[in-house]
């Protein structure tokens, strides 16, 4: 993929960073339903709350770490030790027996998660100018999803070559080791005034601006519709995809997110973002409602790579949004803020939609994630008669 000239030096790595550690967490990722529930004792419900609770933990440490790397020098050992933990936990995963070693291995991984995601976006935010940020950010989120292309399909050849879930986990440590070594030695950052704490501990605490409240509310209904993936896999299973064909399926999913969402992020910059918010939630319904139709392996299929759009749409223009309403010592903070709304939602909406799922039915939990998602994407529509702040 090639680099757009106007992107940052900082930017490409933790692009490049992305992609590897994406590589190896979903050569394991759209397998973890299967071995969880063939392999581990996994129920459905479990499978839900492993995945919604390890969210949930990630997204209280983001905003600890965002808040923390606000109050030092600098983020980069935040982000170095989120991506080793990350790597490590991989390695727990290939020696666990039962669910509950890799419930806690999933904790350990979204540990790592919450100490990098804050700073490293607030670095992202740091060294790009306002008027860029949508396509930093997209760029990022493309590099992300490439991990994800790649990861699935390096899993899917060893498979087929014999390898057990065990080693093929074990393996998936190689990428994220590499990762951590280009950031030890690679990574800078802009250097920021930092007041003495005797002066902090004086002055009133500063609070996000009041304008973001409306965003964040936004967001935090967009996530309650939208639950873990892992029940997209299951549904898979449900419409006849075999176990061979998940790897691949999940691979060119993200293929269409790595392909499209610089493009995408730049467009954000050259038009007001809410509008590719509305446009990227809507999508997101619209494809909700139609899963429960799809009763054959092509639909499905059909319906799983346009499943990408929203996010698409979405994923990089949200984090730009979020970065625009405040200056550089409250970014780290306003991001965690973002990812521990998104967390929370997202945890309930797991156990909203896995209670539906199981209890009710699959077309219901489906049809509530769709309605949500398009209360959402209106809620955003009610906020473009106030003016845009300008970003920072």
């Amino acid at each position: 993929m090639p680099f757009p000239r106007r992107l940052k030096p900082q930017v490409i790595l933790l692009g490049l960073i992305s992609l590897l550690n994406d590589t190896a967490s979903e050569m394991i990722f759209p397998l973890l339903p299967l071995f969880l529930t063939s392999f581990a004792g996994a129920t459905p419900m479990i499978v839900g709350m492993i995945e919604g609770s390890a969210d949930a933990l990630s997204s209280i440490l983001k905003l600890v770490a965002g808040w923390w790397s606000d109050r030092v020098p600098a983020r980069k050992p935040f982000i170095i030790l989120g991506y080793g933990f990350a790597t490590i936990s991989r390695y727990f995963i290939a020696i666990a027996h039962s669910w509950h070693a890799v419930f806690f291995a999933r904790m350990f991984d979204r540990t790592g998660k919450g100490m990098r995601s804050a700073p490293r976006d607030a670095v992202i935010a740091d060294v790009t100018p306002p008027e860029e940020r949508g396509r930093a950010f997209g760029f990022h989120r493309a590099m992300d999803h490439s991990g994800a292309v790649i990861g699935p399909l390096i899993a899917a050849l060893l498979l087929a070559r014999g390898m057990t879930l065990r080693h093929l986990f074990m393996v998936s440590v190689i990428p994220g080791l590499i990762g951590v070594i280009l950031l030890l030695f690679f990574l800078s950052e802009p250097k920021r005034v930092i007041k003495p704490r005797e002066i902090r501990e004086t002055e009133a605490p500063r609070r996000l601006p009041t304008t973001i409240r409306g965003p964040l509310l936004s967001i935090a209904l967009f996530y309650l519709a939208n639950s873990s993936d892992v029940f997209l896999l299951l549904q898979a299973t449900a419409a006849g995809v075999a176990a061979k064909w998940l790897p691949l399926m999940w691979s060119a999913h993200h293929l269409i997110k790595a392909l499209f969402s610089t493009a995408a992020g730049s467009l954000s910059d050259r038009t007001d973002r809410r509008y590719m918010l509305i446009a990227g939630w809507s999508s997101y319904a619209l494809i909700y409602f139609l899963f429960p139709f799809s009763h054959s392996l092509g639909f499905f299929f059909f319906l799983f790579i346009a499943y990408a759009i929203p996010f698409t749409l979405a994923e990089g223009t949200e984090r730009a949004w979020m970065a625009g309403f405040v200056s550089s010592d409250l970014r780290g903070r306003a991001l965690g803020t973002y990812y521990l709304i998104v967390g929370f939602a997202t945890l309930a909406g797991t156990a909203l939609f896995g209670w539906i799922y199981q209890y009710v039915s699959h077309t219901v939990a489906f049809r509530v994630g769709g309605a949500i998602a398009l209360v959402a994407a209106l809620s955003v529509a009610l906020q473009l008669r106030r003016g845009m702040p300008m970003e920072n």
